[in-house]
């Protein structure tokens, strides 16, 4: 609707689209009722006057004409049934009362049967006017007989317009009743929406630092992405004051000893000096690399969401060059276009970095699988490499451990990969593969993911 303005209050909007609607529905149902009031006001005199039409026939046929002059003298039909009635037996007419003979007489001239409806426009020289007869022509006895039954409905619809206004007034009264129950549910169900309206200026105040309001259901998720928004927010803060101090740490004291070797003229650089240099020269890069690379983790993000299957077959073509000797295989069951809640970078990291320690020790082959269940998103990766020491199994993963000096690395990989999984609430597992080597597996529970990522998987 063009004509409402989206900036309007909520209150506002809801005030406009309803009270219109329901002054729009109350009137339409006075009218209904008029109509059918009408309507059934017609069928209750309609099936009156068939009534009576009937009784007059079962007198004529029980007592003759003597029963019926005896009715036309005394008034009894008029006092009894409160209608006015005419008959022709042969050339005999009788009209009860009298005042309705001119109105009545020339209904008996036709011989047809069925209602008439008077016009008043066409009888307006008559005493009455407006009236609903019924006429029967039938035959007793060899003679034509001709009943007419009429009712004046002057009386009749001044009460039923009587009524109608009464019902006006009533629908009327009922109408600011409505709008009334309209505005106090209104008012009462936008209460919780005022107290998020006035968390939202505390939390921007600094008076807190979480949304913790008692919302309706359809605001829960609402509140559940800001409060995770946050939550992102003091995480990255975090990370980048922990990346600085890291940096401001390990790299400050070997820069200060690498700058008074090179600035001290009278030494000379030796071999030994040099490897030294090298090697501390190697770490600052190495604590460089790990904090940029972390600085880049998203982890959970509403709306972001990254398709497994293609990000693997990527990666298991590239790790195909690196190590063309050996055989990177994909199991999974997902679609090419089917997405996981998770930020693309974040599953580049998991996937490149355990297929990359895979292919390090694999003997021949590694097998990735991408399993996805109902509560848990599955990663495994196996090799058919040496494996590991089953006692060392729980410091794998660990910042800075490396098992083994023979296969070139850092020993970064495995701890980058359990500390994504880590902010994602996730596990990482490791244990003997099914072919004697290692087996990684990552396990991310789809219920701590956000829910519009969650969505969008399950599409």
């Amino acid at each position: 609707m063009r004509w409402i303005r989206p900036a309007r209050s909520i209150r506002q909007r809801l005030l406009i689209m309803l009270l219109p609607t329901t002054i729009a529905l109350m009137t339409a149902a006075w009218l209904v009722h008029g109509l059918l009031l009408e309507r059934m006001t017609n069928d209750f005199v309609e099936s009156r006057l068939q009534d009576e039409v009937a009784f007059l026939e079962h007198q004529l046929r029980q007592s003759g004409q003597a029963g019926i002059r005896d009715i036309a003298e005394g008034n009894y039909f008029e006092e009894v049934f409160h209608h006015a009635f005419a008959l022709r037996v042969g050339s005999d007419v009788h009209i009860s009362p009298e005042l309705w003979g001119g109105a009545l007489k020339p209904l008996l001239s036709d011989a047809s049967s069925g209602f008439i409806r008077s016009s008043p426009a066409a009888d307006s020289g008559k005493a009455v006017t407006d009236f609903l007869a019924y006429r029967r022509v039938l035959t007793i006895n060899g003679e034509p007989v001709v009943i007419v039954v009429a009712e004046d409905l002057t009386s009749l619809e001044h009460s039923q317009r009587e009524l109608h206004l009464w019902t006006a007034v009533v629908s009327a009264g009922l109408l600011v009743l409505l709008v009334l129950a309209i505005w106090l549910a209104i008012r009462l169900a936008l209460g919780s929406v005022s107290q998020l309206r006035y968390a939202l200026q505390a939390l921007q105040q600094g008076e807190q630092t979480r949304l913790d309001v008692n919302v309706p259901d359809e605001f829960q998720p609402l509140v559940k992405q800001l409060n995770q928004l946050l939550d992102t927010l003091d995480q990255r803060l975090t990370r980048s004051r922990e990346a600085l101090a890291n940096l401001s740490h390990s790299i400050k004291t070997p820069i200060s000893a690498l700058r008074q070797v090179l600035e001290d003229d009278t030494r000379d650089l030796d071999l030994p000096l040099r490897k030294h240099m090298a090697q501390r020269l190697s770490d600052i890069d190495r604590q460089l690399e790990a904090e940029m690379r972390r600085s880049q983790f998203a982890g959970p993000q509403i709306g972001k969401s990254a398709p497994p299957a293609v990000q693997a077959r990527d990666l298991l073509w590239m790790l195909g060059r690196l190590y063309p000797e050996k055989q990177f295989e994909l199991e999974t069951a997902l679609n090419p276009d089917h997405r996981w809640p998770i930020e693309e970078h974040d599953l580049s990291e998991i996937l490149g970095n355990l297929l990359d320690n895979a292919g390090k020790w694999a003997e021949n082959s590694i097998t990735l699988s991408l399993e996805e269940h109902r509560e848990q998103l599955l990663i495994t990766v196996s090799d058919d490499g040496p494996g590991v020491d089953p006692a060392l199994l729980s410091e794998l993963g660990t910042r800075g451990m490396r098992l083994d000096q023979q296969v070139p690395g850092h020993g970064l990989g495995l701890a980058i990969v359990r500390e994504i999984t880590d902010r994602y609430g996730g596990t990482l597992v490791f244990r003997p593969g099914p072919r004697g080597g290692l087996e990684a597996r990552v396990a991310l529970p789809v219920a701590g993911l956000p829910a519009k990522a969650r969505s969008e998987s399950g599409q």
